[in-house]
Parts: structure tokens; sequence; C-alpha cells
């Protein structure tokens, strides 16, 4: 099976060499001649020749040059891969490096966070306090203050019921003394004397009363601005009419509703042609439910602009008003109430309808046509403070609605479907909760 190949392999490097059975390729074959070397000879001469030693000798150096390559070429690509590995383990060591490096930059960024959210919560806690130490201060200075004007005005009160009962008295002697003036002219001196020094007494009592009022009035003034009725502890500012300022609501339960009431504190800076108090609208009609003032009137609609009911002469800017709004579907009632009193009942408003849900409550404004808060219009919009916005699912009773309006009451009688302090109520824009 490897004969040929030997015989291949022993006769190749003759054929290289250029002498192959007696041939030499440096001959001259120009002139023909006769070879007269016979078959027989040819091959038995054939069998005889062997390749020089020196042609066996330059195969060696050929494969050994071939070796040394080839060991090169091994030596070489070992060299590389071993390159190779010694870059891929120094770059891991650098990646493990880099991450060991990592972990600990996001831990000592989150101890550097959570070490100044800390500080910011302390910092935080330490003003509230601050502000709820000077409030509880400034309320008690107030307290005192008052009390102390309350037991002067007493005093003075006294002073001057002594005051005219002296008066009154001098004035009795005096007719007296006049009487007997030509008897006792020394008496009627004495008289006058004392008439004098009375009213001058009365002059500083009617001085000390004129500024104990100017007192008073001032700190009623004072008391006025930050008074929130109902026991109400906060309140919703809005303090200008602007599109972007607003306060959403989240119910507390679906708005498909056959009745409801809605009851509410507001102190209007202002009120135009139409002034959202309360607006629930959606996609296909987005004043669906609205509680609006109109100047000096108040209007409920339902379903709709074209079913309301209105009272007039009602609103005063400027001051605290608490308003009710009522409805039941069934016989399409829709009743009015301010400041605990019935100011308006119509029958018919809506009779049948039932409020669609997936809609949107919007406080001091109303839904646009778009749905889009840039399309809000500014000329609706409500300025001025609002507290106690409630919601139920039914048509209250005339003694619960003049219950909530009292203005020395309780705000913690919550409605179903909104309550406030519990029911979500962002604001947005300028408004926000004051106290």
């Amino acid at each position: 099976m490897y004969v040929p190949g030997a015989v291949l392999a022993l006769c190749l490097p003759c054929f290289l060499s250029g002498n192959v059975f007696g041939y030499e390729y440096g001959e001259d074959y120009s002139d023909s001649y006769y070879n007269e070397i016979s078959n027989g000879e040819l091959q038995t001469g054939a069998k005889q020749i062997q390749c020089p030693p020196q042609d066996l000798s330059r195969w060696d150096k050929l494969f050994i040059m071939l070796e040394d390559y080839q060991m090169k070429q091994d030596m070489f690509l070992q060299q590389n891969e071993d390159m190779v590995k010694a870059e891929m383990n120094s770059i891991r060591r650098e990646l493990h490096k880099l991450n060991n490096n990592n972990n600990v930059c996001v831990q000592a960024s989150e101890n550097t966070c959570k070490c100044v959210s800390e500080q910011m919560n302390r910092s935080l806690n330490q003003a509230m306090d601050q502000l709820r130490e000077a409030a509880d201060m400034y309320q008690a200075q107030n307290n005192e203050t008052l009390q102390q004007l309350i037991q002067y005005s007493r005093n003075q009160a006294t002073r001057l019921t002594k005051l005219e009962s002296s008066s009154l008295l001098g004035a009795g002697l005096g007719q007296v003394a006049m009487k007997s003036f030509s008897t006792y002219p020394k008496e009627q001196e004495a008289s006058n004397a004392d008439g004098g020094k009375l009213e001058k007494a009365l002059m500083a009592t009617v001085a000390d009363l004129q500024r104990i009022q100017a007192q008073l009035a001032l700190f009623q003034r004072a008391t006025a601005h930050r008074f929130l009725p109902s026991g109400c502890e906060m309140a919703l500012l809005f303090p200008m009419r602007s599109k972007h300022i607003f306060a959403e609501v989240t119910p507390s339960m679906s708005m498909s509703l056959q009745s409801l009431t809605i009851c509410l504190w507001a102190k209007v800076t202002q009120s135009l042609n139409k002034t959202v108090l309360f607006s629930y609208g959606t996609k296909k009609n987005p004043q669906e439910l609205q509680l609006v003032l109109a100047r000096h009137s108040v209007l409920l609609t339902v379903g709709g602009e074209t079913h309301l009911v209105e009272a007039q002469s009602v609103v005063t800017d400027g001051q605290w008003g608490h308003f009710c709004g009522a409805w039941s579907s069934e016989q399409g009632l829709a009743t009015l109430w301010v400041n605990g009193e019935n100011v308006a009942k119509v029958p018919g408003v809506a009779e049948g309808h039932v409020l669609p849900s997936n809609g949107f409550i919007i406080l001091g404004q109303e839904r646009s046509r778009s749905g889009i808060y840039r399309d809000l219009d500014s000329s609706v919009a409500f300025t001025g403070k609002m507290t106690g916005v409630n919601m139920w699912d039914h048509m209250l009773e005339a003694g619960r609605i003049k219950e909530y309006a009292n203005q020395d009451g309780y705000c913690d009688s919550r409605g179903n479907v909104i309550g406030w302090g519990v029911s979500e109520i962002i604001p947005h824009g300028g408004a926000q909760y004051i106290n």
C-alpha cells in the first residue's frame, strides 16, 4: 500500500534535480542522433539507477526547513495565544476591579443619598415643629391679648357705670346747691369744682373706650382673615383667576348616580357672570354636573346647562358662604341651599337622567371641550378660598344641611362619594392648601 508512495518519494528528487535515467537538462538536443541503448538495457539501467546522496541531503534540509517553519509557526501561534490569554486575564481583572469599584460607588451613593434624605427629613421636621410652636405661641398671645382686652373693657364699663352714678348724684347735688346759692356760696363753689373733675374723668374714660374699640376692631379683622368656618383646619386657596389654577378630585365611588348632594364652604374674591365652584364632566358632556356662581346668584345644573335651578341675591363677595345643591332623578327635584336656608326648589330637572361614569371632577374650573387642560377658560375660574367639600349619593335632609352650615360646628362630617380630608384632592397650578 505504501510502495508507490515510497517510490514516488525516492524519484521525486531525481525529477527535481533534472537527472533521471541518465538524462541531463543541460544536454544539447539540437542535433538528431540514434540512441543505441536497447530497451532491455534501458530497463536494466533504470533498475540500477539510484538518486545521488547529495539530492537526498537536500530533501532532508527541505524537510528540516519545513519542520523549523512549522515549529516557528507553532511557537508564534502559542505565543500569540499566550499573549491573548494574558490580555484577557488582565481585562477580566480590570473588569472585576471596575465592578467592585462600581459596587462601592453605588453603595457610597446610596449611603450619601440616604444621609441627605435623613438630614432633609430632620430639617423639615424641625421646621414644622418650629412653625407649630410659633403658631401655638401666636395663638396663645392672641388669646391672652383678647382676655386682657375683655377684662379691660369690663373694668372700663364698671368705671363708666360708677361715673354715671356719680354724675347723676352730682347733678342732684348741684340742683340743691343752686337753690341754696344765696345761703351757701362756699358749698356752691365746691360743687362746681367736683363737676369739673367728673367731666374730666368722663372724657378720659371715653377716650379709653374708643382706643379699646379700635384695638378690638383690628383684632377682629386679623381673626376674620385667618378664620375657617365650621371648625375646618385647612382650606384650598385659589390666589388668582387663571386657567392653570384648579384642583382635581378623585371620588371614592362611581359617579353613575341617580341622586346626589354637594356641599361646600366658599369665600369668593369676586364672582363674575360664571364662576365655577364644582364641575363634573365627561368626554360627551364637559358640563354634566356643575355648581356655579353668577354675580350674586348660585346655580345647579344637571345633564347640561338647559336643566338648572337658580337662586338670586344670595352671594356676597369676600364673605364665607355655605352652598349646597341636591338633585334626585326620580322626580327631577333640584334644590339649592345657602347658609342652611332652602333658597330654591324646582321639580322636573333632568327627570329620569342618570349621571354617566368615568368623568372628571374639578374644583374652581370646568373641563374643556377638547379634554385638554391647556384649553381651559380662565374667565370661569374661581378665585378665593374653599373648604369642607363633600358629596353624597343621596339627597340630604334639611336638618343635616342646616347642621353642616353652622360656622361654629365641626368639620368631621364627610360624604361617601367625596369626603373632605379623606378623598384625594390634588391642587394644580398655583392652588395650595392653607390652614
